[in-house]
């Protein structure tokens, strides 16, 4: 079987794709990948084939400045909108082409059900998010832009996102799609969605709550399996004293310098070394520490469990392998699903939430201060031990059956 797996996004939005293509030429089938050209050397060493989607999305970047300078108002956000909507069927049509089945990951994949309906081939929609799929049990994710009304009840805000939805978006699906000789749509969040969406967020970590009219089948998180050994240096680092902890914002992008100060100072503040990634927004020491550490790239498969707590934007990907490291969170939500995990961190009593996106010395210090109780540690090795471990196995199987 071929399949094509289609995401736009980060790191976050492309690594699980990766893994399930991994997965499945681990069972015999073929997988082609459409994401954001930043990704491609990566998925490439990878022997992922790759087909560039968009532009490139990493902060600072030429194509980012005109999106953030486009976003700015609503006649930008429109011709932002109804170029990507140009460009997935442009890039989706002819790499779909002797594919079995088209797979479209997380939001904006708008595309992908025309494309494989066009085709006459199956589509799937996946996402990593239980607030990306409409439910009475929580609030949708807000589209840019947008603000929800105070007191609105979870099914009234999904009203009024289908109808932002149908009002930004179904002029440029339905006008793509008759380029390609398809008929127009009514709904275009239900379209995208398809009648039987996959959530592959964990089941303890991210439960489906349920819905009337949506059959949502849980895989389970989608795991790239690491087995790099951890750097030199990360390694005499970890083993020259008690765990550190670890602050990192992956492709939060726009995270200032001087939040290295305060990263530093509010572990020094609790007693702990720091292990800092630079990420996305390239972080870096003012001078250097024997008590710091700044890492780039590394296997937080392995990194995570020798940590006392992990200090994190709360991307789902980072949530999850935080979780089953059993490693006790400390969440500065900035946008999108963040604010969800941050909450079912704490629904689970594994981390706490920074009020926030700008920590203080003092907040941080307080944050971190609360993940380091014993109870949170507890709570965060049992919450490990019940957690899904073979969440891209499922789906692989699932999509070749």
């Amino acid at each position: 079987m071929r399949v094509l797996l289609s995401t736009i996004g980060s790191r976050g939005d492309v690594q699980p794709v990766v893994a399930l293509a991994l997965r499945l030429r681990e069972i015999g089938h073929e997988a082609r990948l459409c994401a954001p050209p930043d990704f491609r050397e990566w998925a490439e060493g990878l022997s992922v084939e790759f087909v560039p989607l968009g532009s490139e999305v990493r902060p600072g970047t030429k194509p980012d400045s005109e999106f953030r300078r486009l976003g700015a108002t609503p006649e930008g956000r429109q011709q932002l909108m109804d170029g990507t909507v140009a460009t997935q069927f442009e890039t989706l049509l002819p790499a779909a082409e002797g594919c079995d089945v088209v797979l479209g990951w997380s939001a904006l994949q708008v595309a992908a059900p025309s494309i494989a309906e066009k085709l006459g081939i199956r589509h799937v929609y996946a996402t990593y998010s239980p607030n990306q799929l409409p439910s009475g049990q929580h609030p949708p994710i807000p589209l840019p832009g947008c603000v929800h009304p105070a007191g609105a009840d979870n099914r009234t805000l999904w009203e009024m996102e289908s109808r932002r939805w149908n009002e930004q978006w179904r002029r440029a699906v339905n006008s793509n799609r008759a380029r390609i000789g398809l008929g127009p749509i009514e709904d275009v969040l239900s379209h995208m969605n398809s009648p039987r969406p996959w959530l592959a967020a964990d089941p303890v970590l991210g439960p489906w709550p349920g819905s009337d009219g949506l059959q949502v089948t849980q895989t389970g998180a989608w795991l790239m399996r690491d087995a790099r050994p951890l750097p030199d240096e990360l390694a005499r680092f970890l083993d020259a004293g008690e765990p550190p902890v670890f602050f990192g914002f992956g492709s939060t992008g726009d995270a200032q310098a001087e939040v290295v100060n305060t990263m530093v100072a509010a572990a020094r503040a609790v007693g702990r070394r720091a292990v800092i990634s630079s990420g996305w927004a390239d972080l870096a020491l003012a001078a250097a520490a024997d008590d710091v550490i700044v890492i780039g790239e590394a296997n937080f498969q392995a990194l995570f469990p020798r940590m006392a707590a992990a200090v994190h934007h709360g991307g789902s990907g980072t949530t999850t392998v935080t979780s089953i490291s059993g490693t006790p969170h400390v969440i500065v939500p900035h946008r999108y699903d963040q604010f969800y995990w941050a909450e079912r961190v704490e629904a689970l009593g594994i981390g706490t939430r920074h009020e926030g996106t700008e920590p203080t010395v003092e907040s941080l210090t307080a944050a971190v201060d609360r993940a380091l109780r014993p109870e949170v540690a507890v709570a965060a090795k049992a919450v490990a031990t019940e957690m899904v471990r073979d969440g891209v196995e499922t789906a692989a199987n699932l999509l070749v059956s």
